[in-house]
Parts: C-alpha cells; structure tokens; sequence
C-alpha cells in the first residue's frame, strides 16, 4: 500500500537517500529544503527514478519557528491525511548561531522545530501514523536554560549531542502519553558517521554509504518490524532496539523538557 510520507531535509544526505528510496517503492513523498534551486533540482531527479510516485516539494527554514508553522499550514492545505512523518533536517556547525526567534539555531532546527511542525501535522497522522525522528548515538543531558537561549555555548558537539536527546526524550513522552489515541513515535540513530555534509563538516571525513541510514529509516517508517515501537529507540550501530541515554527513560525529565520547549513556542507567539 502506497504512504504519504514527509521528509525533512531531503535536498542532501541521508534524507535524499530516503527520498530517493521511497520514490522508487512509489509512495507519495513530500520533500522539503531550504534552497528553491536544490528542490527544483531533487525534484527533477526523484521524478526521473523508475516508478517513481508523486513528488511535492516544500520550501521552509526550520531555523525560523514562524516558517516551521507556515510549513505545516502549506501541507496541511493540500493534505488531508499524512502516513509518516521523518524528521530529518539536522545542523551541526552553522554560521550564525542566533536564530530570528532569538534561539540557538541548532537546538530549533534538530529538536523544537521538528516538535512544532509534528504537533501542527498531528490531525494529518490519527493513531495510525508514525514519526521518525533522527536521533544519535550522540547523547547528552539536556541544559534547559540552553535550549531556551540565542546561544548555548561554543561547542558544538555538546549542543548536538543536546539536541538529539531532547527529540528523543519528547519522542518517548509523546509516545507514553498519547499511547493508541496518537501516531507512533520512534526515534532512531541512523548509525554513525555516515557520508553526510554534517559529518564532513563536522569531522572532515567521507563518512560511510548513506544507505545504510536510508535504508533503516525506510523501515522504521513501513515496516511491520517497528508496528510496536512507539516509544523505543533503534540504534543502527548495534542494529537493534536498545536503551537511549537514562534521561530519555525518566518520565519527570521528559516532561520537564517538554514543557521547556513548549514554553518556548509560546514565547514566539506564532499566533
């Protein structure tokens, strides 16, 4: 049975790959970037795959939680239903750290933003959705007072590794709080240096195929093997299920972080 599946930053790396992989299955992929040209140009290229299914391109700078809004508005408009939800889009070094919300850009893009455009695709996905959201086998306890900041600091390992535990510390709240009345939420580690532009910008080497993150996204996405797996992380570097860092285990502290970031969205008055 064919998806509507989203992904987010699908103009480069390891959510071009899964684009690439999706289309050629022929589901219908929503695909989105921050550059027109590098749409255009993706769009072009998933078209002239094979059996490729439908293909919409959506243009949106997660860095800006108004434009992380106006992009669910802009799908909601045209869809009625939404089957996966693959929250992709990452950073790691960015030139300007200070967003236009007055937040540091690398915790809006890889863990608030992919937050708000879920809440607002919520009615899309029902309980029978999933959301697959990009974790790391790089985690690290959430600094609250970071993650409402312009800027949490200098190093950018620390705030990645930040990051990817709050997506998945609100990926096991919401599983654990929505239960059967909400989608499935699985936060996966795609494995570790894969061959994207993070990892060479980051570590300044080729980093390994793509495909292997690709291809264990595609599963968490339509799989029966992740049917039941709302709630749990997938580590492809052991290839299983397995525990993420303790904080994303402890319910006090995935409620608290939840709050922060909805705290946060209030305070941008998205109106």
């Amino acid at each position: 049975m064919k998806k509507i599946i989203l992904v987010t930053g699908a103009t480069d790396g390891i959510g071009l790959a899964t684009a690439k992989m999706l289309v050629a299955e022929g589901h219908h992929v929503l695909i989105h970037g921050r550059n027109a040209q590098k749409l255009s140009q993706v769009e072009a290229e998933l078209n002239a795959i094979p059996g490729a299914g439908d293909i919409q391109s959506y243009r949106a700078d997660l860095s800006s939680l108004h434009k992380t809004a106006a992009l669910a508005d802009a799908i909601s408009a045209q869809h009625n239903t939404l089957d996966v939800i693959i929250n992709n889009a990452g950073v790691y070094k960015v030139g300007q750290i200070t967003s236009v919300d007055n937040l540091d850009v690398r915790f809006v893009v890889n863990a608030i933003a992919p937050y708000l455009l879920t809440q607002r695709l919520m009615p899309l996905l029902g309980n029978t959705g999933r959301v697959v959201n990009l974790s790391s086998a790089a985690q690290a306890s959430v600094n609250l007072a970071a993650l409402a900041s312009a800027n949490a600091g200098p190093a950018d390992g620390a705030v990645y590794a930040q990051s990817k535990l709050a997506i998945t510390m609100w990926s096991v709240h919401l599983a654990t709080t929505l239960q059967h009345s909400g989608p499935a939420f699985i936060a996966v580690n795609p494995a570790s240096f894969l061959g994207s532009k993070l990892v060479k910008e980051a570590y300044g080497m080729a980093g390994a195929d793509l495909n292997i993150g690709a291809d264990i996204l595609c599963r968490a996405a339509l799989s029966d093997e992740f049917a039941h797996a709302s709630g749990r992380y997938f580590d492809n570097d052991q290839r299983q299920f397995t525990a993420p860092h303790a904080d994303a285990l402890n319910p006090v502290k995935n409620q608290q972080l939840v709050a922060a970031i909805e705290s946060i969205i209030a305070r941008v008055n998205l109106g």
